[in-house]
């Protein structure tokens, strides 16, 4: 069994490759929603009213959401037939150069109506990518974990997409300390984006360390592959892909209100931006390193419970989290912060590898994790900012945008409560992982 599956060594360099390579991904991921909060509504969208400006930009933000599922299908498909590794490889240089060149777009004073149309198009591309990532990061760890550590390993994936947003404010604020406001729209704002060619350098050194899963090593040569893997999925996995997708209704959605829309929001009441992206980082660095935490504690007592538990404290702190921002008390904003993301959100993405990895059989496990997991990127994270932009321009409150976050986190709570519990199980297509037994698991299948 240590030469197939689970070998501490193997194990722990997986993680540390993914956790790395997907902080490199999701940094530059995460820029562009930064600099929609920040920038881009002055840069690309200068002669529309800034609210609208603000909703526009939101919205060249959702066009790389609604490329995730495409991406997820597409390296879902050759992530199932050829392997995880090299789909981690392409996806990291696609999002690398299309993030450079981002940085190097001229804006609308320049070039009119194509810088926005081009910047859409760049965004596609980085969406196209993401969406192809996330899937491979968390099994080319999953698939590498024990059984019962499978939560507290494949937890280090979503480690990496916390510290990517972390990377990306922090560079953003620091180039914004550095510079004049004259300056930073002029060319401060480009050098984060250029400086991501770097990283993906990087990132590729280290991902190119990382040994390709034993599922896929052995998948090859038994001839197990789904020619079709996508349809096989949705025709064998259609009860798998529904949970997958509203189990991310809650998660990414209220992560976007909570990192991309409070930036905005904190504008529009006159509470101060640094204020909210300091209490904004320092949650999410806290819950990036809680992440492992809660997965191993989705391996002791379930999946079910402890993403359940995230979901509905999530409906619990909808109001007060605006509420403490509203008080403009700098305390009170950073609880309110930590708590929706160390505890609301991070209980959720914590658990959500493994519980994923949990739903499918290795023959089509890339592309349904992909699919559901992408699918529910597009409708609620890539949309949630500008929704509650537009209930925030029509209300002039904030209710109904928590109202919003508690619709979603009511979505999460049904999908979670039709699942199976998954964590009690070997790991489903152990045909194509020979595996120890372990007499206190059970073998039923779900």
């Amino acid at each position: 069994m240590a030469e197939t599956k689970g070998a501490p060594r193997q194990v722990r360099t997986a993680a540390i490759a993914s956790l790395v390579g997907s902080a490199l991904e999701w940094y530059d991921f995460f820029l562009y929603g930064t600099a929609a909060a920040l920038v881009f509504n002055t840069l690309f969208f200068p002669t529309f009213d800034p609210l609208v400006g603000t909703i526009a930009a939101f919205g060249t933000n959702a066009a790389g959401f609604l490329a995730r599922p495409l991406g997820g299908i597409v390296f879902g498909h050759f992530g199932d037939r050829l392997g995880r590794k090299a789909m981690l490889v392409i996806t990291l240089m696609i999002m690398g150069v299309s993030t450079f060149l981002i940085g190097l777009l001229p804006g609308y004073a320049a070039l009119g109506v194509w810088a926005p149309v081009l910047l859409v198009g760049l965004r596609i591309v980085q969406g196209i990518a993401v969406g192809g990532e996330w899937g491979g990061g968390v099994l080319i760890v999953s698939e590498h974990a024990p059984d019962h550590r499978r939560g507290f390993y494949s937890a280090w994936s979503q480690t990496g997409v916390g510290l990517g947003f972390v990377l990306s404010a922090s560079v953003f604020t620091l180039v914004q300390a550095v510079t004049s406001k004259e300056a930073f729209l002029a060319w401060g704002w480009r050098i984060p984006f250029l400086a991501g060619i770097v990283l993906t350098a990087v990132g590729l050194l280290i991902r190119m360390r990382v040994m390709e899963t034993p599922v896929a090593q052995r998948a090859a040569p038994a001839g197990k592959k789904a020619r079709l893997p996508i349809l096989d999925v949705l025709r064998t996995h259609p009860k798998a892909v529904l949970i997958a997708f509203g189990a991310r209704i809650a998660e990414n959605g209220a992560l976007y209100v909570f990192l991309t829309f409070s930036l905005s929001y904190a504008a529009t009441i006159g509470l101060n931006g640094d204020l909210v992206l300091a209490a904004v980082v320092a949650g999410m660095l806290v819950e990036s390193f809680a992440m492992p935490m809660w997965g191993a504690l989705s391996d002791r007592v379930g999946r079910r419970p402890v993403y359940l538990g995230g979901a509905i404290a999530m409906i619990l702190w909808a109001y007060p989290f605006f509420a403490m921002f509203e008080s403009r008390n700098p305390v009170l904003v950073f609880v309110a912060a930590f708590v929706a993301l160390v505890i609301c959100h991070g209980s959720m993405i914590g658990t959500q590898p493994a519980f994923f990895h949990e739903l499918f059989d290795s023959r089509v496990r890339y592309s349904g994790v992909a699919f559901g997991h992408e699918l529910a990127s597009m409708v609620a994270g890539g949309f949630s900012p500008i929704i509650a932009t537009a209930l925030f321009a029509w209300a002039g409150a904030s209710w109904p945008i928590a109202l919003f976050l508690i619709g979603m986190g009511v979505v999460t709570v049904i999908a979670v409560a039709l699942a199976p519990e998954t964590a009690a199980h070997p790991d489903q297509g152990k045909e194509d992982v020979p595996a120890c037994p372990r007499p206190s698991i059970s073998h039923t299948g779900h």
